[in-house]
């Protein structure tokens, strides 16, 4: 089974040219009865290899943080956790050397990704702990600014030698994370305030995904892949804490006002992703709108069948939302100012 890279690399490698590629493209989305832009297409799996690879690739960088956390050297208080990030920073640069850059494979290209930027992050962190074993609630901010930092810029040195579509969305996360942690070392004690500047990250993840968006509205390059990766990383980042500041969490009982205002804030989402053409801002969101629609359903007194009801509302209106999405998605594109639409993923012509 070829995925929409290889498709990409042979067109790249000149083995085919770009107008059979783009056949083959219409000719699936007819059978699919379903445009291949809407498909929101990534290579997580090529073969049962990748799966093979990723659980040896898992069990090796275990077993090197392991032994490298049992490592002893000189003095007895000294503390193996930096050496054990290094080793398995090193070991999953050098597994990627092989099973990234030649071999293209993608799970294990992501856990391997995972395990370099991990490893380094992990390792400043325990540095910065081992230095300041005592550090205060600011410190300890700043220790964990200086890990994020450190973050992006293994991020940014794997993106340069490898180009794994996921890199760049882990970077923004950790740059998300330098930028929290700096201002909450600076004004600590406020409960809103890391919420706050996490929805500020998010929305500034969430544009530069849409930029990366925007140069492929035909979504056929690695540029899409990359833009997939930072929706779903802004995703969380957005509806998180969206919700924990309208205070959707607080109380045990949801209020109906608070009900609707999640209902109404999801429907948002669901209008946002059909114009974007992207589903992550109503998967992050969906477990607070399954709450709201429990608590008005125990309030009109189905105590009992409250999940089950709640479950088969908002199951049928995904799954015909997913049924319908094309034609959904050219009515609420084709209500926009032309300006704007003309930036988005393209549409269907049969469609619209």
């Amino acid at each position: 089974m070829y995925s929409e890279s290889d498709l990409q690399d042979a067109v790249a490698a000149g083995a085919i040219p770009a107008q059979a590629a783009q056949a083959l493209r219409d000719h699936v989305a007819a059978q699919r009865a379903s445009p291949m832009v809407d498909e929101e297409h990534f290579r997580l799996l090529s073969g049962f290899n990748d799966i093979f690879v990723a659980i040896a690739s898992v069990l090796l960088l275990v077993a090197v943080g392991w032994l490298g956390n049992g490592l002893r050297f000189g003095a007895p208080d000294h503390h193996p956790a930096v050496m054990a990030g290094l080793l398995v920073a090193a070991v999953s640069w050098g597994l990627a050397e092989y099973f990234t850059r030649r071999r293209h494979m993608a799970l294990p290209s992501i856990l391997l990704l995972g395990g370099f930027v991990g490893g380094i992050v992990f390792a400043v962190g325990a540095l910065g702990a081992q230095i300041f074993p005592d550090a205060g609630d600011s410190l300890a901010s700043m220790i964990l600014c200086v890990a994020a930092g450190a973050g992006v810029l293994a991020a940014w040195a794997h993106w340069r030698r490898f180009m794994v579509p996921i890199t760049v969305a882990v970077g923004a996360a950790a740059a998300a994370g330098v930028g929290v942690s700096l201002v909450v070392a600076a004004m600590p004690g406020s409960a809103t305030l890391p919420f706050a500047l996490l929805l500020v990250a998010g929305l500034a993840t969430f544009a530069l995904a849409m930029w990366w968006d925007m140069s492929d509205r035909a979504r056929t390059t690695r540029r899409s892949d990359v833009a997939f990766w930072l929706h779903l990383a802004a995703a969380p980042m957005i509806a998180h804490s969206l919700f924990y500041l309208l205070g959707v969490l607080k109380g045990d009982e949801i209020s109906a006002g608070r009900a609707a205002l999640v209902i109404a804030l999801y429907v948002a989402f669901g209008l946002m992703a059909l114009a974007i053409d992207r589903r992550a801002l109503l998967v992050s969101g969906l477990a607070y709108v399954l709450l709201a629609l429990y608590g008005l359903f125990r309030q009109a007194g189905a105590v009992e069948l409250s999940w089950a009801l709640t479950a088969l509302v908002i199951g049928s209106a995904l799954l015909l939302l997913s049924a319908l999405w094309h034609h959904a998605r050219a009515l609420v594109v084709g209500g926009l100012p032309p300006r704007l639409s003309e930036r988005l993923p393209y549409l269907d012509r049969a469609v619209a």
